[in-house]
């Protein structure tokens, strides 16, 4: 009787009706033990990738839609065309079939991490605190997040910036096989990252970042319609950049409506290093093009009347296809995309309840 009574009272999970935790995926869905005691209480959007004729079984007792290229073919018509087909940048689908406020998403091959003293990690519950408390990207505190316990702002911090920014973006890290790409792969195939660094810090504002989007989490209506993974996998020149390439436009369109992006915990355990070979035929042209992609995207500058993330999403297309269409063709390609993710995203959330903030204000 105790037992019963003591389950009743049990906390309710945080935001338990308000987010969603989306998986892309080509396998049976068994890592998904690991996680039960963190993930059970929510519901799941999965986008299988690849073969849609193939069964992925997914363990009892979880809530969950399954999406697969025939789902997302119905649902879009002709916009399907800007969903990457074999590749985990399809996971942006079940972005934009979302419903609820917030997003986690995370890999298959990622599992729960355990901290220096042996407790295992809610990576969940830290993004939620992460996305609930405010970001300061516009001053940094050199005690990183001021609005942990036990930390502050120190001495010199402007009291004028003190409430800080909305948080939109927070990225996680991971402990075991890091995020290389495929020539430090090659260099160091056998590193392992074994540091647990107990931070999070703000990405201070004009200060872009390689977003990885195996253990990430957003504020949906603060900033779903840039989190696009662009074109990648099957029929692309390049992959491997999804995830970045979300991150820089995420980053410059924040810096813009002068919302905050963290980094740093909460950390899962990566447990599969991906083939550097195959990566490598992936990247290679990803690896010359960032030279020009990055300063690109450190050089871009929205005007003032871009005050939603999509007006800010179509006008950041519009440069793209004018400057890095000269880089290679596929930026025109990639450009079209963009515009027909916002239009399908309208589509599907006619509320364009996206944020609407003045220029700098949090």
């Amino acid at each position: 009787m105790a037992a019963v009574e003591a389950s009743s009272h049990a906390p309710t999970p945080l935001l338990k009706d308000e987010l969603d935790i989306v998986i892309p995926t080509i396998r049976n869905l068994d890592f998904l033990e690991m996680w039960r005691p963190f993930f059970e209480p929510y519901h799941l959007i999965i986008v299988q990738d690849g073969d849609p004729s193939k069964t992925i079984n997914v363990p009892d007792g979880f809530d969950y839609e399954l999406y697969n290229r025939n789902d997302i073919n119905r649902i879009l018509g002709p916009k399907a065309s800007c969903i990457s087909f074999k590749d985990s940048a399809c996971r942006c689908f079940g972005y934009m079939v979302s419903k609820k406020k917030y997003i986690f998403t995370i890999d298959d091959d990622c599992f729960v991490a355990k901290d220096p003293s042996g407790k295992l990690i809610n990576a969940l519950e830290q993004h939620i605190k992460n996305l609930l408390c405010p970001s300061t990207p516009h001053f940094f505190n050199t005690l990183y997040d001021p609005f942990r316990e036990g930390a502050d702002f120190v001495r010199g911090y402007p009291f004028s910036l003190r409430e800080g920014a909305k948080t939109a973006v927070s990225h996680g890290l991971w402990l075991n096989i890091p995020d290389y790409d495929a020539p430090t792969q090659l260099v160091k195939p056998l590193e392992r990252n074994t540091r647990y660094v107990d931070a999070v810090l703000t990405i201070p504002k004009g200060t872009l970042f390689p977003m990885c989007g195996m253990n990430l989490a957003f504020d949906r209506e603060l900033i779903g319609p840039a989190m696009y993974f662009g074109l990648m996998g099957d029929g692309q020149p390049i992959g491997r950049y999804d995830d970045m390439w979300a991150g820089w436009c995420m980053k410059v369109i924040c810096d813009h409506l002068g919302l905050g992006v963290k980094t740093g915990l909460p950390y899962i355990w990566h447990s599969k290093a991906s083939n550097p070979f195959v990566n490598l035929r992936k990247e290679y042209k990803g690896i010359f093009w960032q030279e020009e992609i990055i300063p690109f995207f450190q050089s871009a500058v929205l005007p003032k009347d871009c005050t939603s993330v999509q007006n800010c999403y179509l006008e950041l297309s519009k440069q793209v296809k004018e400057k890095l269409g000269k880089v290679d063709p596929y930026f025109d390609k990639l450009a079209d995309a963009m515009v027909t993710w916002i239009e399908a995203w309208d589509e599907l959330n006619p509320g364009g309840d996206s944020a609407k903030l003045p220029n700098g204000k949090a």
